[in-house]
C-alpha cells in the first residue's frame, strides 16, 4: 500500500466520511504522481501557495512543508474544520465565485489543485482574465481537457480553452494519472499540467475573451460570419475582416480553428476590438 493511501485512510477515518460525488472528490493515492507534482511546485520557487480542493490533503501534507504561507480553499465544511483545526488558514467558499484579487500581494504566488473536473476550465479561463496576481499553477484535468488546452490550430481538440491558455500561459505536461492513481476511481484518464503566466499585449482581457467565444460560437461557420454581430458593434464591415484574413494568408471562408492564438491577437487588436 502506498505512503498517500495510507495517509488517506487515516484522515477519513479521523474526519469520518467518505469521498462526495456531488463534489468530484477523487482522492489522490499514487505517491509518484504527487511526487512528480510537488517537485514541479518547489522549481517555480514559491513565496505563497494556493491551494483549490485540498480535501484529506494528498498535496496538503507537502505543501505545508514547504514553509511558505499557504491558502486552502475548501467547500466541503467538514474538510475545511478538518485545515482550521490543524491550524491552517482555509476559506469554506467556491473557487469559482470567490474573488482572488483578496491573495495579491506581490509575491509570487503558485496555485496548485487535484481540481474537481467540473470546475477546471472555467478556473482556467477565470485565472487567464487577471492581469496580474498567479504566478504559476500546477493542475489536475481530466485528459480530454488537457488536450484542449495545449492543442494547436487545426486540431480537433482546438477551440476556445486552447486560445486563452495558450496566449497568457506557457503550459507544460508535468504527468500522467490513470483511475488507480485516486480513490475512488475516476472513470476517466487525467493529466497534470503546468502553467507559467506570459506576458500578453492584450489590455481588455475580458472583451479578448467574448471576441474568441463569439468566434468558436459555430464551429462549421465561417468567421465572418460568427464575428458579423461584434463587427456591426464595432461599426466594421466584412471587407474589413476578410481583408485582414488576407494579409494573414487566410481566405475569406476561413474558420476559427484556422487561426493561432497569436493570429487571433492580431485580428483583435488591429480591427479595435482591445478598448
Amino acid at each position: 500500500m502506498s505512503q498517500s493511501r495510507e495517509r488517506l485512510m487515516q484522515t477519513l477515518q479521523e474526519l469520518g466520511i467518505l469521498a462526495k460525488r456531488s463534489l468530484g472528490q477523487n482522492f489522490l493515492v499514487s505517491d509518484l504522481v504527487i511526487e512528480r507534482i510537488i517537485n514541479q511546485v518547489k522549481e517555480f520557487a514559491p513565496e505563497e501557495l494556493i491551494e483549490v480542493g485540498p480535501g484529506p490533503g494528498a498535496l496538503t501534507y507537502f505543501l505545508r512543508q514547504m514553509n511558505v504561507p499557504l491558502q486552502l480553499i475548501e467547500l466541503d465544511s467538514k474538510i475545511a474544520a478538518y485545515w482550521k483545526e490543524q491550524g491552517l488558514e482555509v476559506l469554506e467558499e467556491d473557487a469559482l465565485q470567490l474573488d482572488w484579487s483578496r491573495f495579491f500581494t506581490g509575491k509570487k504566488i503558485v496555485f496548485v489543485s487535484n481540481l474537481p473536473y467540473q470546475i477546471s476550465s472555467s478556473i482556467v479561463i477565470e485565472r487567464s482574465l487577471e492581469a496580474n496576481g498567479v504566478e504559476h499553477m500546477v493542475l489536475m484535468f481530466q485528459k480530454e481537457v488537457a488536450q484542449r488546452i495545449r492543442a494547436p490550430a487545426k486540431n480537433e481538440h482546438y477551440g476556445l480553452l486552447s486560445v486563452i491558455a495558450q496566449v497568457f500561459w506557457k503550459t507544460a505536461m508535468v504527468t500522467e494519472a490513470g483511475p488507480r492513481d485516486f480513490d475512488p476511481p475516476p472513470r476517466v484518464a487525467s493529466r497534470v499540467l503546468s502553467f507559467s503566466r506570459l506576458p500578453t499585449e492584450i489590455s481588455n482581457r475580458k472583451a479578448f475573451l467574448t471576441f474568441v467565444k463569439t468566434a468558436f460560437a459555430q464551429r462549421r461557420k465561417l468567421l465572418k460570419s460568427n464575428l458579423s454581430g461584434l463587427l456591426k458593434q464595432k461599426q466594421l464591415t466584412e471587407e474589413q475582416l476578410v481583408s485582414l484574413l488576407a494579409e494573414l494568408g487566410f481566405k475569406e471562408t476561413a474558420r476559427a480553428e484556422e487561426l493561432s492564438p497569436q493570429q487571433f491577437v492580431t485580428v483583435f487588436k488591429k480591427l479595435g476590438f482591445d478598448t
